[in-house]
């Protein structure tokens, strides 16, 4: 089967940090959720699909394609956005389309107009007066205007207000409708990926944690709550990470069955949301 990004034992060195190893892989029709701390190699991992860095080791594949020997075919493909903006600031939303339009065969006119309406643009309008959610918009009607397979965002919604980014999530829905369209989506802000995603790639410190179906991983994972009394050299180690106050704990574990053995009605054991795995996992 092809997928539509593959990503495999892909490396970076940096003086003072490591992208090691990092592997996962997108089907078709998807969202995968790209999620970890601020500066665990997100937007260094994008930036290495996109051929912007140089890797040092592993491949990326994208639409079954080395992203180098045919970089030029699968950008034709990818729509992208990212959230430091790349436009021209005194050019006017209509002026910067026609740059962009220009280096995409499948450009659609018909297509970017109804998104400017969609969002309430205004062509005429000049980048430099937009606002960050404005400049998401715009940059988010470019991807989605040439009729691209993959749309790679990076923290596309932070800064933004949450009605902002409840209508780009939506229209990410929207899109992900067409089962041969696919969407990687990095940011911190997980509560947007519990909504839309299908898939979580967590990745802390260079490595991958783990990538999983969103599903698979909020049904496993728990938070678990009990006094301090409960917690000695053996039971620690049940525990991705542990916060302690003057009142108890609160703990991350991935079997909840087995701490319910363990403790049984001593403790309150609740789901987690992918912010607790984050969270606690950084931690430890």
């Amino acid at each position: 089967m092809d997928y539509i990004l593959e990503v495999k034992d892909l490396t970076k060195k940096f003086e003072s940090f490591k992208l090691d190893k990092v592997s996962f892989k997108l089907e078709p029709g998807y969202i995968m959720g790209f999620i970890g701390p601020n500066g665990a190699g997100k937007s260094t991992t994008i930036k290495l699909i996109m051929n912007l860095l140089k890797k040092d080791g592993g491949e990326v594949k994208v639409f079954g394609k080395d992203h180098i020997q045919f970089e030029k075919e699968i950008k034709n493909r990818i729509g992208f956005v990212y959230d430091e903006s790349y436009f021209y600031e005194d050019l006017t939303i209509g002026q910067m389309k026609s740059i962009v339009a220009s280096f995409y065969k499948g450009w659609d006119d018909t297509l970017f107009n109804k998104y400017l309406k969609d969002f309430d643009l205004n062509p005429k309008m000049k980048i430099k007066k937009l606002s960050k959610g404005m400049k998401m918009k715009f940059s988010l009607a470019l991807a989605l205007s040439h009729n691209a397979d993959l749309i790679i965002m990076d923290e596309p919604t932070s800064g933004l207000d949450p009605v902002f980014r409840r209508e780009i999530l939506d229209i990410l829905y929207n899109v992900i409708q067409d089962e041969n369209k696919s969407i990687f989506f990095s940011t911190h802000i997980t509560t947007d990926l519990e909504k839309i995603a299908d898939y979580i790639t967590f990745i802390n410190k260079g490595k991958i944690v783990f990538s999983k179906p969103k599903d698979d991983i909020l049904e496993n994972y728990s938070v678990v709550k009990g006094g301090t009394n409960l917690l000695d050299a053996d039971t620690r180690k049940e525990f991705i990470g542990i916060r302690e106050t003057g009142v108890g704990f609160e703990g991350l574990v991935e079997n909840g069955q087995k701490i319910k053995e363990l403790f049984g009605s001593q403790v309150l054991i609740e789901k987690a949301s992918l912010e607790d795995i984050m969270v606690y996992t950084v931690r430890g």
